[in-house]
């Protein structure tokens, strides 16, 4: 199963606007897609709910997952960047 590793570095952590990202990212895959917390919290990242829940904050590391597909790649490429923008 392909995962990144993401240390959220979005300024405010994972608030609304980059939960719906990552939520409409989830559900254009053909495959669900995962989010681990270091606790061990995992929720389907097809649910906005389930993803504001776990209050995430910047510094927070959380692991990206989803099944062997031709586009998981590049699925969790964009979902890392979100949790990480650069510059």
């Amino acid at each position: 199963m392909p995962t990144r590793r993401v240390t959220i570095t979005a300024a405010h952590g994972a608030h609304a606007r980059p939960v719906a990202e990552l939520v409409r990212l989830a559900l254009e895959h053909p495959a669900p897609v995962s989010l681990t917390t270091p606790d061990g919290s995992v929720v389907d990242l097809s649910s906005v709910l389930s993803v504001m829940e776990l209050g995430l904050a910047e510094g927070d590391e959380v692991v990206l997952g989803t099944a062997s597909s031709p586009d998981a790649e590049s699925v969790l490429d964009a979902m890392a960047g979100v949790l990480a923008p650069h510059g």
